[in-house]
C-alpha cells in the first residue's frame, strides 16, 4: 500500500503541473491571437506579439500551437473582443497587488476578482491605489552554470543592466537582471548573445520596496495569488510582498 500511496500523490501532483501548464498555455495563446489580431502576424513589426511569443516559448509551448494562434488572431478568425484592462487592490497586512487582465466581459472579470480578493480578506480598490508603489521594468532571468559573480557583473554592465541579483542556488544557478523598459531588447539580446539560455524575460511592474509577511497573512496571500492566477481572464499578477522560505515550505 505504501507504494501505491506513494505511486498516487506522483499521480496527482503531475497532474497538478500539467492542469497548470495548460492554463499558462491558454492564456498565452489568447495574448498571441490578441497581439496578432491588433498588430498583424510578424514579430518584427509587432512588439507585443514578440513579446507573447517569447512567453510561449519560455512555457514551452509547441511551435505549431504558437503558429495556430497567430493565424487565428491574423487571419481574422477571432471574433472576440478583448481588451487589456489593469486592477489595483490589498492583501492582509497591507500588501498591494496589480492584476492586468485580458477580457471581453470587464464585468465578469471585476466579480470574480472582487469575490476572490474579499474572501482571502483582502480588497479590490479604484484604479491608482497601488500603482505609485510599483515601477514598470525590464526583467530577465538566465540560467548560469558556471559563471561567475564578476562575470555576471559584467554581463550586466555590458547589456545596460541596471541591477543583477542571484536568484538561483547551486544546483541551478540563475542570475536575474533587471532594466529600464527602453533598454529590454537590447539588454536581452546581448544576454543571448552572450550565450545564457534565458528563462523568462517580460516587462513587469517592480515593487519599489516589499513587505516581509508571515503567518497568516502569507497564508492568505498565498491563497489570494492561486485563486486570482488561477482566473482565465488573469494574465499577470504583481505584488510587493516578501514570503519567506520556512513560510513557504509551511
Amino acid at each position: 500500500m505504501a507504494g501505491h500511496n506513494k505511486w498516487s500523490k506522483i499521480k496527482h501532483r503531475k497532474a497538478v503541473v500539467d492542469k497548470r501548464r495548460g492554463k499558462v498555455w491558454t492564456k498565452v495563446s489568447k495574448a498571441i491571437i490578441v497581439a496578432a489580431k491588433h498588430g498583424g502576424p510578424d514579430p518584427e513589426s509587432n512588439l507585443a506579439l514578440r513579446y507573447a511569443i517569447d512567453e510561449a516559448r519560455y512555457a514551452n509551448m509547441p511551435r505549431d500551437t504558437i503558429e495556430r494562434a497567430i493565424k487565428k488572431g491574423a487571419g481574422g478568425e477571432d471574433q472576440s473582443n478583448y481588451e487589456n484592462v489593469r486592477y489595483e487592490g490589498y492583501a492582509p497586512g497591507g500588501i498591494a497587488l496589480i492584476v492586468d487582465a485580458l477580457t471581453d466581459n470587464r464585468t465578469r472579470t471585476v466579480g470574480d476578482l472582487r469575490l476572490a480578493f474579499g474572501n482571502a480578506g483582502g480588497n479590490l480598490g479604484n484604479s491608482g491605489c497601488v500603482a505609485y508603489l510599483f515601477q514598470s521594468r525590464g526583467v530577465i532571468v538566465a540560467d548560469t552554470p558556471g559563471k561567475t559573480e564578476d562575470q555576471m557583473m559584467e554581463l550586466a554592465l555590458e547589456a545596460g543592466a541596471e541591477d543583477a541579483q542571484s536568484t538561483g542556488d547551486e544546483d541551478h544557478p540563475q542570475w536575474t537582471f533587471s532594466t529600464t523598459v527602453e533598454a529590454f531588447v537590447a539588454a536581452k539580446a546581448a544576454i543571448e548573445k552572450a550565450g545564457l539560455n534565458i528563462t523568462d524575460a517580460n516587462l513587469a511592474m517592480v515593487p519599489d520596496s516589499t513587505i516581509e509577511t508571515r503567518g497568516e497573512h502569507a497564508k492568505s496571500l498565498i491563497e489570494l495569488l492561486d485563486a486570482i492566477e488561477d482566473l482565465d481572464d488573469v494574465q499577470k499578477v504583481y505584488h510587493n510582498a516578501y514570503v519567506p522560505d520556512d513560510e513557504l515550505d509551511d
